[in-house]
């Protein structure tokens, strides 16, 4: 026999309403973004002293934050542009040589060629 008996069945509770208390939700977007502060602008963070910022999909300095000495920066920069085009430089010429080698690898087995037909006419002489 139970102890407490077939008597105990629980009431079955209401539906919750889905009305929220908050009118926020029939704000339009830019209304809802001004009024919870949603607009948290692109992303930033500070490495070595200098504040990046990600925009456009890169992350850009922001501007008069770079705390090294600018005119370092300047020679950096034009030596790095003397570089390029240093490096463009020796690219063309690196060309122009294989131009070359190409050219006169041809002219040598032409000659070869001909020497080869010649020795061969010589030998027909003979």
């Amino acid at each position: 026999m139970p102890l407490f008996g077939n008597s105990f069945s629980p009431k079955k509770t209401p539906p919750r309403k889905w009305a929220s208390l908050s009118n926020l939700h029939l704000l339009d977007r830019s209304t809802r973004e001004v009024e919870l502060g949603l607009e948290y602008g692109s992303p930033a963070m500070n490495l070595a002293g200098q504040s990046l910022k990600f925009e456009n999909g890169q992350w850009v300095s922001e501007l008069g934050s770079f705390t090294g000495d600018r005119r370092e920066l300047q020679r950096l920069r034009k030596r790095n542009q003397q570089l390029e085009e240093e490096n463009n430089l020796l690219r063309l010429k690196v060309d122009i040589l294989l131009d070359m080698l190409s050219e006169t690898t041809a002219e040598s087995h032409l000659m070869e060629k001909e020497l080869e037909e010649l020795k061969q006419n010589s030998r027909r002489k003979k």
